[in-house]
């Protein structure tokens, strides 16, 4: 087994390449990992190709020989480079691959974005046959083309193909700075933005947090997933015949409740927290299928994501970087 890495340096990449070779059921498995603005480490069992994903030549010298890929590789609010990576880069590969004599699998990593994210009103748990609803931005876009042409690769030309839907993913002390009132915030929205200055300032020194409430005024909730859970729903799906041409939600069994994170941190860390109304939708990614068909389990909830998250200390090679805007 050959599997091709796109997006190898990010958080799911270096994860997903960690747990592989530590899995007993890959031990005879190498990685080729596509790298483009940065570089991996090269092992006995992991070689780097150099190039971007839009070049139709990187991408067949890449493949050549692989019989799997596991795609990473994304772009968030960048109008400028997103088309050329996330639809041509994803085109590029599924031409490549579709002909070649070794391919037997295509897993692609998709995300909460194609079906609408927390922008729009469901009624309902958000099951795999959610219609595609990209909300504002490029990024959303991006993630719904990614599923359609996927899908319709497979319709065209019988590829094995694989997609998990992951919503955000956290690791190490993430989910913690994404409750940030201060400049470190990760993601959005951005805390310190929607209150005064100096209400912002204090609520940073202090640790506050922000009870995030949805459009009925109710706290919101919003799907999260653990690298950890996703990188293990990745590995159940490689050769798993239950996963030919399927498309499954990766996420906790249960959405974080922005109210019940507030009560949790009150509790244990005698952290305050402050309202903050929004027009955003609370929704639920319903995980069954993965679970049903790939034998998948989360081991996360929401306890053990807050706490993990707080009781995380950075090394000082280890500092915090976003590489991506949005």
């Amino acid at each position: 087994m050959l599997i091709l890495v796109t997006g190898t340096t990010g958080k799911v990449g270096q994860h997903f390449i960690a747990g592989l070779l530590d899995d007993p059921r890959f031990s005879n498995t190498r990685i080729r990992a596509l790298c483009h603005n940065r570089s991996c480490d090269e092992t006995d069992r992991v070689e780097m190709a150099r190039g971007s994903i839009a070049d139709r030549e990187v991408v067949a010298n890449a493949l050549v020989g692989v019989t799997h890929v596991v795609h990473l590789a994304t772009c968030k609010e960048t109008p400028s480079d997103v088309m050329d990576v996330t639809v041509k880069g994803l085109f590029w590969l599924l031409e490549e691959f579709r002909p070649s004599p070794t391919a037997q699998q295509f897993i692609l990593i998709g995300g909460d974005a194609a079906i609408g994210h927390f922008y729009y009103r469901n009624d309902a748990p958000l099951t795999e046959a959610a219609r595609h609803r990209a909300y504002p931005g490029s990024y959303a876009l991006s993630k719904v083309l990614e599923e359609v042409m996927l899908e319709q690769f497979g319709i065209q030309y019988g590829i094995n193909w694989c997609c998990l839907r992951a919503p955000w993913i956290m690791e190490k002390d993430d989910f913690r700075y994404t409750l940030s009132f201060g400049d470190d915030v990760f993601g959005g929205p951005a805390w310190k933005k929607l209150v005064p200055e100096a209400d912002a300032r204090r609520y940073a020194s202090e640790g506050t947090v922000p009870l995030l409430r949805d459009a009925d005024g109710q706290p919101l909730k919003r799907n999260f997933v653990h690298v950890d859970d996703l990188v293990s729903a990745i590995l159940a799906a490689i050769d798993n015949p239950r996963a030919n041409q399927q498309l499954f939600n990766v996420c906790m069994d249960r959405p974080v409740d922005y109210g019940e994170v507030a009560d949790h941190l009150a509790r244990t860390r005698h952290l305050g927290s402050v309202d903050m109304p929004s027009q955003y939708h609370s929704n639920w990614m319903d995980n069954a299928k993965a679970k049903y068909l790939l034998g998948w389990q989360p081991k996360y909830d929401l306890e053990m994501l807050i706490d993990s998250a707080w009781q995380y200390e950075r090394s000082e090679n280890d500092p915090r970087t976003v590489w991506y805007p949005g």
